[in-house]
Parts: structure tokens; C-alpha cells; sequence
């Protein structure tokens, strides 16, 4: 099937209805291959980074307050710097440090991801950091309550599975290892 044919839905027009340093939201007025209108609503932000800090069967988390799910979530150091990156690992090697205050000897690319692409148009690239050495966190103002912790691989796995972290990114990346790993 060419690319053409399996576009499903063309943009009519669209329109900015917000703006702010982070992000973009757009309302696009589409037309779906049957012949139906609709109207569409796209988040444009830039490109983030996850890392996945791992160093003697230990795996590096951080417990921050999540704003729009309203509680405290446990997760994978991740974020974006709200401008264009042209390296993904200056990016994710910034992220680490600022959150964690972890340096890495190494950083390998695991792949990328789309973050949630039913509403939003952001790349998530996956790293491995390992060789990891201590400095400085330098956190946001939005990460003033982020807290670093550091767990077993077992029971980083044993909280995925009994729901305590529900990060998509978390488990993603997680999953992008463990596939990466078996192929070593």
C-alpha cells in the first residue's frame, strides 16, 4: 500500500489555540477517508529523552508529583528542554544529571518512542545509562519535590507488575532493555 493510499484522514486547515513555552495545542478541521469531517486536537512539544540508569543490579527512579494525575508517580528520569535538540544523548546525558545527579561513562540509544501519539506529536528517545558516577542534581522549579531512588532490579520489576509504576515511558524503555539485552 503506498503511503497516499493509507492516509485515512486529510487536514483541511488548521488553526494555533494555545501557545506557552512548553508547548504547542493546534485544532486541525479534518477529512476522514469515508468522507466524514471532524475536528482533531494536536499537543506539539519537542523532543524528551528517558533514561534508564542501571549500575550493579540496581535501577535509578525519580517520585515526583504529577500535576494532572494528581499524585506522586514513580518513573524513569525523563524530560525534554522545550527548544529542538539536534543530540538526543546531549539531551538524555542533561536530564539525567539535572534529576538525578548521575553521570554516565556510557549512554546507549535503545530506539524511541511516540510519547501518546491519539493527542500528541512528541518523540521519547530511549537511553541506557551505565558506568554511573555521582555529582550534583540541578532539578527545574517544576522538580523541586522530586525525589531520587535507587532499587534492586527485581523490585523495579515487581512494581511494574503490581501497578506501583504506571509509566508508560517507564515500561516501555524497560521493555526496549530487556529486548535489547536478550540480543547481547
Amino acid at each position: 500500500m503506498k503511503a497516499a493510499e493509507a492516509r485515512a484522514i486529510t487536514t483541511l486547515s488548521s488553526r494555533e489555540v494555545y501557545r506557552n513555552h512548553w508547548m504547542l495545542l493546534r485544532e486541525d478541521e479534518i477529512l476522514r477517508s469515508n468522507g466524514e469531517r471532524g475536528i482533531y486536537g494536536v499537543v506539539e512539544k519537542e523532543d524528551a529523552a528517558i533514561i534508564l540508569p542501571i549500575d550493579q543490579g540496581r535501577v535509578w527512579l525519580v517520585e515526583q508529583f504529577r500535576y494532572t494525575i494528581g499524585e506522586r508517580a514513580l518513573e524513569l528520569p525523563q524530560g525534554g528542554w522545550e527548544m529542538e535538540v539536534e543530540d538526543p544523548e546531549e539531551l538524555a546525558r542533561g536530564e539525567l544529571k539535572e534529576e538525578t545527579g548521575l553521570l554516565a561513562a556510557k549512554m546507549t540509544c535503545l530506539g524511541w518512542l511516540w510519547i501518546a501519539y491519539g493527542f500528541t506529536r512528541q518523540k521519547q528517545h530511549v537511553y541506557l545509562a551505565t558506568g554511573l558516577t555521582e555529582s550534583e542534581k540541578a532539578p527545574d522549579a517544576e522538580e523541586h519535590d522530586l525525589v531520587v531512588r535507587s532499587l534492586a532490579v527485581e523490585e523495579f520489576e515487581e512494581m511494574m507488575l503490581n501497578g506501583t509504576i504506571r509509566d508508560n515511558g517507564t515500561l516501555s524503555a524497560w521493555g526496549l532493555y530487556l529486548l535489547w539485552k536478550a540480543r547481547q
